[in-house]
């Protein structure tokens, strides 16, 4: 309400409303742009020589401009068909962002493997042998997770992409303490950032997988072999699931420009060059956020891709119907509470065909660590349903994260 200066009583603000709103709210359309007439046998009067624009004159075209330097600024790539790359056959490439439909049944199929649910018996075996003879171990483990969840930050919730890569690294750094007096443990080294590249034929198919992944425990020495000469010869009666109609190749990049190579990621001098064990962490990021199947067929293919490149290194990329001694890579995945566990064991390099020995693979899927890690108490209808602090932990999750690293030490 206002006060009227010459009249002295109050009056009732007038609003003005020019467009409603769903009108103010479109977006006028573009303009369409103007069709150019060319008459042939008449040229076009333009106001490049003037050196400004003049109304009634044309635009001038001008050639493009082409620096006597390179700028990494401005460069454009030639056409696909004139790099010297360019290849008819196709490659299907799969990297660290790959969601494959049909996740480890596509992997298993690629890679020509054969799927094991659970792990082998005798990491297990070691995993409950080991937890009778250190002291006060789910109490440190316990304090790792505490330590990841709730004394590494000042924030109310912590960040999912911290705690869980402080988490990983408490738990390495722990297992590394239960087991400093083993001289095999000083044989190992973590490395990150590494790019892997590897090359195989299936099918009348070309594949590759390449691409920077997780965390890698190398060592001097390599893991040994999961399964005997007889559990392999069994691979032969083993049937490869299939999935059709789909593809085997869908969701996997199609490429005409690459390279066949087979390269670790290392020089050829590295003092380790052994793949012992891999650690991935689920990206948090929501546009490349996979899947926990899509995030277990990644564990899949990069294992198989470090033991596949370390088999052309020692062997030749010529196929092997059986390897004189299989390779063993091992994967750990984890969203700081969850854990998925790998076991993979490269048996051939002779992936051609369906029949023959297999390759094979062992995974224990969805292994909690604990239920819950709140700040504050979860309270509902004036109960509380969970309290706060670290509830419901489970020491089989870190036996079998022990059992892992542990492997081929002890």
């Amino acid at each position: 309400m206002l006060i009227s200066p010459r009249r002295g009583c109050l009056v009732q603000a007038r609003r003005h409303l020019a467009l409603t709103c769903p009108s103010a709210a479109k977006i006028a359309p573009p303009r369409r742009p103007r069709e150019k007439v060319e008459i042939p046998g008449l040229e076009v009067i333009t106001y490049g020589e003037r050196m400004h624009y003049v109304p009634g004159l044309a635009k001038p075209v001008y050639p493009p401009w082409e620096k006597d330097y390179k700028d990494p600024g401005y460069y454009k790539s030639p056409p696909a068909q004139e790099m010297a790359l360019y290849k008819q056959k196709p490659c299907y490439v799969f990297n660290q962002r790959t969601s494959m439909l049909e996740a480890v049944r596509q992997a298993a199929w690629l890679t020509k493997t054969q799927v094991n649910s659970g792990l082998p018996p005798h990491l297990l075996t070691l995993a409950e042998s080991l937890e009778s003879r250190v002291e006060d171990q789910s109490e440190r483990v316990q304090n790792a997770i505490k330590h990841a969840r709730f004394w590494d930050t000042t924030e109310s919730r912590p960040n999912k992409e911290k705690y869980s890569k402080t988490l990983l690294l408490n738990l390495l750094h722990l297992c590394a303490t239960l087991q400093s007096s083993s001289s095999t443990q000083r044989r190992r080294i973590l490395a990150e950032n590494y790019s892997l590249a590897a090359t195989w034929r299936r099918g009348e198919d070309l594949f590759q997988v390449r691409g920077q992944n997780g965390l890698l425990q190398c060592s001097m020495d390599a893991l040994p072999q999961v399964c005997g000469e007889k559990d392999i010869s069994a691979t032969v009666d083993h049937v490869l699931e299939t999935f059709y109609p789909v593809s085997p190749t869908i969701d996997l990049q199609k490429v005409n420009v690459y390279k066949e190579m087979n390269c670790t990621g290392f020089r050829y001098d590295y003092l380790y060059p052994h793949a012992h064990t891999l650690y991935f962490l689920e990206s948090t990021d929501p546009q490349w956020k996979l899947k926990p199947d899509q995030f277990r067929a990644k564990m899949f293919m990069f294992a198989f891709g470090n033991a596949l490149a370390r088999a052309h290194k020692l062997y030749g990329t010529e196929p092997r119907s059986l390897l004189q001694r299989p390779i063993t890579v091992q994967a750990v995945g984890s969203n700081g509470r969850i854990f998925q566990f790998l076991v993979f064991q490269l048996n051939t390099t002779d992936l051609d065909q369906d029949d023959g020995i297999k390759n094979q693979m062992w995974l224990d899927a969805d292994v909690e660590l604990y239920d819950f890690a709140k700040v504050r108490p979860l309270i509902k209808k004036k109960q509380v349903k969970v309290p706060a602090g670290l509830s419901g932990y489970k020491a089989e999750a870190f036996r079998k994260f022990l059992a892992l690293y542990l492997h081929g030490a002890v």
